[in-house]
């Protein structure tokens, strides 16, 4: 029976969050949403590697905008210059970073396919550049919460700690298409949902 087979799941503890996606027509604020839920970012560079060069080149990339509950919006990633898209990255830092919804338990829980536009996802076009001083010291905060593996990655890699400098913002979060959000409608927004 439906009953016996729910009792042989594991009960969820009251206390786990759950994901309050902002209302669709709120674009920038579902765009600061998807890129502080999820961890992890699909980076195109222009390739300048053998043999596709000047095709684009997506590789995965731990990011973070900030620790739990602290978003800025901004992605910072921990790189280092063996990394195949940091090369590329040196001869144009230009890039794209895609993340979704469907990188974190919303979607398969709502029952969205990952294509859907019902799994919110975002695409930010912009460029990677170093940061270094107190930038650098926020942006190891940001990383090493949310990704403590980091800490102990091998230290003769030179890792050094980079952002993405969003030039453009394209959301895909219901139907009817794409929708565009400028970076300064993006940092105004608030991507957690007002308490009342």
């Amino acid at each position: 029976s439906l009953q016996a087979c729910l009792s042989t799941l594991p009960s969820m503890p009251h206390s786990a969050p759950v994901v309050r996606i902002p209302p669709h027509d709120q674009v920038a604020r579902v765009a600061r949403f998807v890129a502080h839920q999820v961890d992890w970012a699909s980076m195109a560079t222009i390739s300048t590697h053998k043999p596709v060069v000047g095709q684009p080149f997506s590789n995965t990339f731990s990011v973070s905008d900030g620790p739990e509950g602290s978003s800025t919006g901004i992605p910072y990633m921990y790189l280092t210059h063996m990394e195949v898209s940091v090369k590329d990255l040196e001869v144009n830092p230009q890039a794209s970073l895609s993340m979704s919804l469907a990188q974190t338990d919303y979607c398969r829980q709502q029952g969205f396919d990952p294509q859907s536009p019902l799994c919110a996802h975002i695409i930010l076009s912009g460029s990677v550049m170093e940061v270094n001083g107190t930038e650098a010291d926020f942006a190891k905060k940001a990383l090493f919460s949310r990704h403590p593996e980091m800490i102990d990655w091998p230290t003769d890699h030179n890792w050094f700690f980079a952002k993405f400098n969003i030039t453009q913002v394209w959301v895909l979060d219901y139907f009817g298409g794409v929708k565009t959000v400028t970076p300064e409608e993006y940092f105004q927004a608030d991507p957690h949902r007002k308490h009342h």
